[in-house]
């Protein structure tokens, strides 16, 4: 089995489907990409890792690496396996203290959400990429893997910046991250302009 590695190239709002986020990984270097459909909740599960937010409690990705760590089991990589009607499916690689290997199935958003909390690859089999990757040319607007643009005038717009900095703490601390990401977003927005 020939394995291409990937890496995330972005996530944004599914625009075909309500609730739902366009995970999009892509080949180091490469125009080839592997758009996955994801939940809102994974997704979350996702953008945590990957802005380092740090929730006051462990989320339930968090808590499944506190588990295997504790018992002395390490996610070595994932390895995106399948693609059958127009469902990713993945596996966990993982090896124990003692060297013993094993897989585990898994969901392809929740082995991306464990491999950036263990930093582990992930990767695709060759088969799965030929048939369900795209190649991105300069230009190309069919998959958008920027955030979801936001209109310039937001609920935030009025606050002050350290209001807003005070708004996302409480946000994280009460775990709604959802609203922590629009706050962020729109202290970003300012820190560009």
């Amino acid at each position: 089995m020939k394995k291409v590695k990937l890496e995330i190239v972005g996530m944004s709002y599914s625009q075909s489907q309500s609730g739902a986020y366009a995970l999009v990984l892509g080949v180091p270097g490469e125009k080839k990409r592997l758009p996955i459909i994801i939940g809102g909740f994974e997704a979350q599960a996702i953008a945590i890792e990957l802005e380092k937010m740090k929730p006051t409690r462990p989320l339930t990705h968090d808590l499944f690496k506190n588990f295997a760590l504790h018992f002395g089991i390490r996610l070595k990589e994932v390895i995106i396996n399948d693609f059958v009607d127009g469902i990713f499916y993945s596996k966990l690689v993982c090896i124990t203290n003692d060297g013993d290997l094993t897989e585990l199935d898994s969901r392809t958003s929740d082995a991306v959400a464990l491999a950036l909390r263990f930093n582990c690859p992930i990767f695709a089999e060759a088969g799965v990429m030929e048939e369900a990757g795209i190649i991105m040319e300069e230009g190309d607007e069919s998959v958008e893997v920027l955030e979801k643009p936001h209109s310039p005038q937001t609920k935030y717009s009025d606050y002050l910046l350290p209001e807003l900095e005070e708004m996302l703490a409480k946000a994280v601390e009460n775990e709604n991250f959802e609203e922590a990401s629009k706050i962020r977003d729109e202290i970003k927005r300012r820190q560009n302009k």
